[in-house]
């Protein structure tokens, strides 16, 4: 089963980690439409960051990992890294980035999801 971990931020700045099986543009679409308890309020959420996973489990265990960096450097540096030129390249195509030097975190998620 195909996994998406997921991060959304608001106008306000504020973030939300979370995990799907749905293609993360549907999700977004139940968090803008209030569907979602934990992301009610604070509408509208845009997406800054996709990782994608072959399993529920790793993607569950990831999305563990960032929520335990939740505002900490290594969160603001993993979102902005993301955020750097993707030439177009946006979840609104399906692209997926896990920034241009992944740390070795993320490169063995990656071995272990691929």
């Amino acid at each position: 089963m195909m996994c998406y971990v997921y991060i959304l931020e608001n106008e306000e700045g504020k973030k939300y980690i979370g995990i799907t099986s749905l293609l993360p543009d549907f999700r977004l679409i139940r968090h803008n439409k209030g569907d979602v308890k934990s992301t009610k309020y604070g509408r509208p959420w845009k997406i800054v960051y996709v990782e994608k996973y072959n399993s529920y489990s790793l993607a569950r265990n990831r999305e563990k990992q960032i929520k335990s960096w939740h505002g900490s450097n290594a969160l603001k540096k993993l979102i902005a890294t993301s955020a750097g030129s993707s030439n177009g390249r946006t979840t609104a195509f399906g692209a997926v980035y896990l920034g241009s030097n992944p740390s070795p975190a993320a490169v063995s998620m990656k071995k272990l999801a691929g």
